[in-house]
């Protein structure tokens, strides 16, 4: 049961036609908090105690809550805590990268299920599409296995890659991923497994892990700076991921700098590309993780070069985020073995003053998230997931068309 600290929730609204919206503040309630009872979930919201009871029963009836035992407490009424039950609902992820794809399963909450990755092979989409449906389905059927319900309670299929979406290129880029990119791949996904497919790119889906499950759980305002093959920022602002007009928002790893008076993109300086070829690793080594994690772990003389460099541009990175957003903190997530973001975050201080910098700030303004090469995978995962049940501006508009 709850305790007395302020529940965090979003406000619902009694008006009518607004029950799509309602049902979902009551989820992102329950998910934020944990365990409500009807009272709280009522006083958090502010619903009226008759929507909050039908709107909880209408959730047990799908599955998707399920009651606690009663509590009792001095004199007042007893009460029942509900929360989300994480088989109520699933969701697959995938992630394809420049080398590898990765799928996986999530319940409700989020929690990975299952998963399996495969190399991709050289000659792009032609070969590649084959590859990503085998793993996709080889999850899904896992999943069955483990959840008798599961199909029926799969909400979707959440993809992510690398962007910027929609650029011209006369070339194919191995920094974006160019036949991807033009390949229809959104229709042969849904056509290949039936499932409502969405697309975002690899900054965003790590955003989306990070406000799931990690540093970003609970906050309405939080920059996610992406450290992986490239370099973006994941931005969720009043509480939703914002993608911009073509999806392409946060690709700050495009911002030219110009060290020398030679202009060059921040992720051709800071990424891990960079530092795999700085040290002459094959990126499609599948040990790269592994590799660079223990080089990091030894003081090796060549990543500390990498790092001298790097921390310059990303202080600047964190800089600008901070000025241009005034986010509650900046995470740094993505795929850099743990070593290696262990060390960066230590070289990050001092961070470079700006907006952020103040003395009654309740979280850091720069943290370390997830470093994890499945962290892509997990929040293309989540999209679907928040699509289907998190509170949006959206759900309010659709009952008044």
């Amino acid at each position: 049961m709850h305790d007395r600290r302020p529940i965090r929730a979003k406000s619902g609204t009694n008006q009518e036609g607004t029950s799509s919206h309602n049902r979902r503040v009551m989820i992102d309630a329950l998910r934020v908090n944990g365990a409500l009872s009807r009272a709280d979930l009522a006083r958090a919201t502010r619903l009226t105690k008759q929507t909050v009871s039908n709107i909880i029963d209408e959730l047990e009836r799908d599955g998707l809550v399920a009651a606690h035992d009663v509590i009792r407490k001095g004199r007042g009424q007893p009460s029942t805590p509900y929360s989300l039950v994480p088989a109520g609902a699933f969701a697959i992820g995938l992630q394809i990268d420049r080398h590898i794809t990765r799928a996986l399963a999530v319940d409700l909450m989020g929690t990975i299920l299952t998963r399996a990755e495969a190399p991709l092979p050289a000659n792009g989409p032609q070969g590649g599409v084959k590859v990503i449906l085998d793993l996709v389905e080889a999850v899904r059927r896992e999943l069955g296995q483990m959840f008798s319900q599961s199909e029926r309670r799969l909400v979707g299929l959440g993809a992510a890659m690398p962007g910027p979406f929609g650029t011209e290129t006369t070339t194919d880029d191995p920094w974006m991923m160019s036949a991807w990119q033009t390949f229809p791949l959104l229709e042969m996904l849904a056509a290949g497994t039936g499932l409502e497919v969405g697309l975002q790119n690899d900054a965003a889906a790590c955003a989306q892990a990070e406000r799931m499950v990690g540093a970003a759980h609970g906050l309405d305002h939080a920059i996610c700076l992406y450290l992986g093959y490239g370099i973006g920022a994941g931005l969720i602002l009043g509480g939703e991921l914002y993608s911009g007009a073509n999806g392409n928002a946060g690709e700050i790893g495009m911002a030219l700098l110009s060290p020398g008076g030679r202009a060059a993109p921040l992720e051709h300086r800071a990424s891990l590309a960079a530092l795999y070829q700085h040290l002459e690793i094959d990126p499609a080594d599948p040990t790269v993780y592994a590799r660079v994690n223990e080089l990091a772990s030894t003081d090796d003389p060549r990543v500390q070069l990498w790092l001298d460099e790097a921390v310059m541009d990303l202080r600047w990175s964190v800089h600008l985020i901070e000025t241009v957003f005034d986010p509650q903190t900046v995470i740094l997530c993505g795929g850099a073995p743990e070593a290696l973001a262990c060390r960066l975050m230590a070289a990050m201080e001092p961070l470079v003053p700006s907006v952020a910098q103040r003395s009654d700030r309740s979280v850091p303004r720069f943290q370390l998230g997830m470093t994890d090469p499945w962290a892509v995978a997990l929040g293309a995962a989540a999209e679907p997931i928040s699509r289907a049940f998190d509170p949006r501006f959206s759900a309010i508009l659709k009952q008044a068309i």
